[in-house]
């Protein structure tokens, strides 16, 4: 496995741990549905680094799995779009990583934590690494 593979998947393991402290709180799925995204795309990119290809300066989950993923493996594009209505390009408080019709239910930010861990789960084994060797 390459260097930098490597790290994309401890930095995506990050959010997924960071997700597992804050799941249960109702206040912060915000929080929890920012790091999904942030998961989700890192996971992608270490997959793109393990292939050796140019890792786009893009955040966009939808266009990363549309242009490289989606022969590979099947993801929920729908949910893919949620996400990056998420991401957060400023800090502003007006764009904490709000849905249009405002923020992330429970139930959304467990659905969006489940997909972050089956992705970062797809990429592991697609690289053949478990987590226990990040």
């Amino acid at each position: 496995m390459r260097v930098f593979t490597k790290e994309w998947l401890k930095a995506s393991n990050d959010d997924l741990l960071t997700i597992s402290k804050l799941i249960d709180d109702y206040h912060l799925t915000h929080i929890v549905a920012f790091h999904a995204q942030q998961s989700i795309e890192k996971s992608f990119k270490a997959l793109l680094e393990e292939l050796e290809l140019e890792i786009p300066k893009i955040h966009k989950l939808k266009k990363l799995y549309k242009q490289y993923f989606a022969e590979d493996f099947f993801c929920d594009e729908d949910l893919l779009s949620i996400l990056d209505n998420l991401y957060i390009e400023s800090r502003y408080p007006g764009d904490l990583g709000l849905l249009p019709e405002g923020k992330p239910t429970l139930e959304n930010a467990i659905k969006f934590s489940n997909v972050a861990n089956e992705i970062f789960t797809l990429v592991c084994s697609k690289v053949e690494v478990t987590k226990e060797e990040l």
